[in-house]
């Protein structure tokens, strides 16, 4: 099988990430999960073009204030939560190393603004072409999403590679006929790419599943710990338990972390395979990993 000629890739959980909404939220008073929520209920306007991120960013105002928060609170908290993320710099080095081989484009469930964050995160200059669901009319997973992009691309889908954090996306990708994996972190995307002829060489990823064993998430905090077991749980890792851990040499349980155990990926494959990801994860959090 001849490699693709076309590299298409989700933006955000693969190549940008974003830290956790905890700490806006904590500082406005506003229960956790309330700014994703109520965002996601307002979204659908501005994902396919029928208004702008602007708009979009003032009903989410808008809505917590429905919700019972004060305007004036509910305005600094969107405004705090509307930072531009950050690069994945394994992913961002993949991509660089690809491009050599291949072009490479985003398509990207995303407002109109996306094009000014890619520009402040300097990733304009790392694809050939971004397609976006607000410029297409249509969001993923629906698999005209991915039809309208290759028509703008002008590819076809047999030639093309979709890489998706988000397995319903890449379900998505395959009705329309696209070759598509999922890759919720940058070693599957490496994965990904090795399998296909867009890298040569061996994997660290190898040498870490043949290592096997569980990764622990050490957090300080058991709120953050269920957190964030449950969103790795929602992905498809296993088992996620979260249990107290006394600090070696510590007697007083106050001087507990929070363990957040995890032995596979959403792959199947060892949890040691993902050790970047997870690493990086623990880091957003104030924490950090062990076996």
């Amino acid at each position: 099988m001849s490699a693709p000629g076309l590299l298409l890739l989700d933006l955000d959980g693969v190549l940008r990430r974003f830290g956790p909404d905890a700490p806006v939220e904590d500082a406005h008073g506003l229960p956790r999960g309330l700014l994703d929520e109520v965002a996601r209920s307002v979204v659908g306007p501005a994902l396919v073009g029928a208004e702008t991120d602007a708009r979009w960013r003032e009903a989410v105002v808008g809505a917590l204030v429905a919700r019972g928060v004060d305007g004036e609170v509910a305005a600094s908290a969107v405004t705090a939560w509307s930072g531009v993320g950050e690069v994945v710099p394994e992913a961002l080095e993949l991509v660089r190393a690809v491009r050599g081989r291949c072009r490479v484009a985003l398509l990207a469930n995303a407002t109109d603004r996306v094009g000014a964050d890619l520009a402040a995160l300097g990733l304009d200059r790392e694809v050939d072409a971004v397609v976006t669901s607000a410029r297409v009319g249509v969001a993923k997973p629906d698999p005209e999403a991915f039809r309208r992009a290759l028509r703008v691309l002008q590819h076809s889908a047999s030639g093309t590679l979709f890489c998706d954090d988000s397995a319903v996306n890449v379900a998505g990708a395959r009705s329309a006929g696209l070759d598509a994996a999922h890759t919720p972190d940058a070693a599957a995307l490496r994965d990904a790419l090795l399998s296909r002829g867009l890298l040569e060489g061996g994997t660290g990823a190898d040498e870490r599943e043949r290592a096997g064993g569980p990764v622990l998430v050490v957090l300080h905090d058991r709120d953050e710990a269920e957190e964030v077991a449950a969103g790795l749980l929602a992905d498809g890792w296993s088992p996620c338990l979260v249990h107290k851990e006394l600090l070696a040499g510590e007697d007083d349980a106050e001087d507990a972390d929070w363990v957040v155990e995890v032995e596979s990926g959403p792959d199947g494959r060892a949890a040691t395979v993902h050790r970047p990801f997870l690493d990086a994860l623990a880091e957003r959090h104030e924490g950090f990993t062990t076996d």
